[in-house]
């Protein structure tokens, strides 16, 4: 009989997928049998899109698919009252209801050849803490991934210390998401029928969350939980950073090469975010991007300054580079990710408040954010700032 299983159960979103996938393989490299269940599709999304790794790093890992009805996605409405991405919400639904019993499967079949299994699922992916507690040798750990900060704020009273002291003024979550998808969020909790976790993972650390860390550790809800701050979750490259083996090196890093230090911005939306043609019209006016999204532009010495909205994984990645952000945030908890990277850190210049995310921000306004990013004596100081705050998560 084997030692120890550890099964990942992700949210079918990328920035979820992505984050238990880099879990997956830093376990898997400690010699662990670790086994990554998700729908067929979702398993190819994470596969594919994995960055900074080699590729036979995958191999360590038993891939399994969850046997759920397809689903096809309509397309994004970018003219929506709200910038939520809600042409997803059948398929997360369709997930939710289907993906529990294929699990309990797989689950049962590692139950009897290991000793021990250990799920560690998306906070979104609750069923799974269930399926784990019928098992005499099972326990699951929930991964956050967002920020400790965001769900934080749902708990502490706005005049808490830690808010008050830094100007930070959250916003209700139902604000930033759409009343079906918080319905969605009550029924997939009332699921769970209070099964207790093990603990909490974490992708995030000291250098940028401390504080928070130290908050939600004191939280009576969370006092029979262990807590895990592990992040950042991926891979942390360096200026010099060659493109990992079995990956094709994009034509976009051969471009860097030829620009002076610090003289670019990235830009990257993530992969939830429609914008209007309008709004994508005075962009491309005040910017000219690239548009390949990997780590190693973050890493390279070319890069000034990333351009974002403030998902949790990407801001992860540019801070764990060293790289500032111009925070344009959409949806859920990338206003709180802006907020955050603003006022506490920082490390970060806002581009378009999340209450105006109904019009069109000119081109003239985001050119002078670019501007104060990468040729003001203030955009100085927060490069610098964010320089610092990189080295601190590396260390």
């Amino acid at each position: 009989m084997e030692s120890v299983a550890f099964v990942a159960v992700p949210f079918p979103a990328q920035g979820h997928l992505n984050q238990l996938m880099h879990l997956s393989l830093l376990v898997a490299s400690r010699g662990l049998s670790v086994h990554y269940a998700a729908p067929a599709a979702h398993v190819r999304q994470a596969q594919s899109r994995v960055h900074g790794w080699d590729a036979k790093a995958l191999a360590s890992i038993h891939f399994h698919h969850l046997d759920v009805p397809t689903y096809d996605s309509p397309a994004p409405d970018p003219a929506a009252a709200s910038p939520f991405p809600s042409h997803l919400m059948l398929m997360w639904e369709s997930f939710t209801d289907a993906a529990r019993a294929p699990l309990a499967v797989l689950l049962d079949r590692l139950s009897a050849t290991h000793r021990r299994v250990v799920v560690v699922h998306d906070k979104l992916s609750a069923f799974a803490a269930v399926e784990a507690a019928r098992l005499s040798n099972g326990e699951a750990f929930g991964l956050q991934c967002a920020a400790i900060s965001y769900s934080l704020t749902r708990l502490l009273d706005r005049e808490h210390k830690l808010l008050r002291d830094h100007d930070l003024q959250p916003l209700a979550i139902d604000a930033c998401t759409t009343k079906e998808f918080m319905e969605y969020i009550s029924r997939a909790a009332g699921g769970t029928g209070g099964v207790p976790s093990s603990g909490l993972v974490m992708n995030t650390c000291r250098a940028l969350e401390g504080e928070f860390i130290d908050a939600i550790a004191e939280h009576p809800r969370f006092k029979d939980e262990k807590l895990f701050a592990v992040g950042p979750l991926n891979p942390l490259l360096d200026a010099s950073a060659r493109t990992p083996a079995g990956k094709t090196r994009h034509q976009c890093m051969d471009w860097l090469d030829a620009q002076p230090p610090a003289s670019v911005l990235y830009v990257s939306f993530g992969t939830t975010t429609s914008f209007r043609a309008e709004q994508i019209a005075e962009m491309a006016v005040a910017i000219k991007g690239m548009q390949q999204a990997e780590l190693e532009i973050l890493a390279h010495g070319a890069t000034a300054a990333f351009m974002s909205h403030c998902g949790w994984n990407s801001t992860m990645e540019s801070l764990s580079h060293g790289k500032p952000i111009l925070a344009w945030p959409m949806h859920s908890d990338q206003p709180w990710d802006a907020e955050f990277l603003c006022k506490y850190l920082k490390v970060g210049l806002l581009v378009r408040p999340w209450e105006k995310h109904g019009e069109v921000v000119p081109a003239a306004a985001i050119q002078e954010v670019i501007e104060e990013a990468m040729v003001s004596d203030n955009g100085m100081a927060l490069r610098r700032r964010a320089k610092v705050l990189g080295e601190a998560v590396r260390a």
